[in-house]
Parts: structure tokens; sequence; C-alpha cells
């Protein structure tokens, strides 16, 4: 029995936001894995971030258009992959890598504005020995 018109719509609207919600995960997973020089390390990270991004969006499809997942279904999430990939993804890259870059210099800051006090008491403790 065919799908309805509205059905269909709403199955290509989602493949294809399931496609960018790949994408942006591919571009989290890139920023924070960085470069490794372990290849092993690299590869399995690889293979990790695959199965988590094939269970976040099959439970997508699974909850949006109730897991049609016919061929049209990949081709239109491969093309919003393409589509993000070569008009979006250069500008969120980099943006997210300011905010973390950003979140980063705070995280430091605070540690060491925790830590030091801690080692003001350290040396006082140590110092009392003579």
């Amino acid at each position: 029995m065919p799908l309805q018109l509205s059905m269909q719509f709403n199955l290509v609207i989602y493949s294809l936001i399931a496609g960018i919600i790949t994408g942006i995960l591919f571009d989290m997973y890139r920023a924070i894995r960085g470069f490794s020089s372990i290849k092993i390390l690299t590869i399995i990270e690889d293979i990790l971030f695959w199965i988590l991004a094939a269970l976040i969006v099959f439970t997508f499809l699974l909850y949006t258009n109730y897991a049609f997942l016919t061929p049209y279904v990949y081709i239109f999430i491969v093309v919003a992959i393409l589509l993000y990939l070569k008009l979006i993804s250069r500008h969120f890259y980099s943006s997210e890598k300011i905010i973390i870059k950003f979140i980063a210099k705070i995280i430091r800051i605070l540690l060491k504005n925790i830590c030091y006090p801690l080692k003001i008491i350290a040396y006082k403790v140590t110092d009392k020995k003579k």
C-alpha cells in the first residue's frame, strides 16, 4: 500500500534532518578527537563514533517516521550530509573550536584558582616539620 503524500514529505524532511544531525555529530567528534598519532586508537574511536551516530540516527528516525528505511531515506541522508559538509561544516567547526578553547580556558583558570590555596596549605603543613 503506497504511503500518503504527507507521510512521504515527512519521510524526506526527517531524512534530511537525520543527515544534518549526522554531520553535526561528525563535526563534534572531529573537534573532540583532534589528531591522534596512535593508528589503532584512531580506528577504534572511528568505529565507536559511527556506531553511536547510527544509533542516534536510527532512534531519531524511529521516533519521527516509524523507521521506514527505504533506499530513498539513505539517499536523502547522504545528500544532507554532503550539503552540510559542503555549506555549513566549515563555519560550524570553526565556531565549535572557538567555544571549546573558551571552555578549556575557563576550566584551566578555575582549576588554577582552586589548586592555589591547596598548594599554600600543603606548603604550610610540610613547612611546620622544621
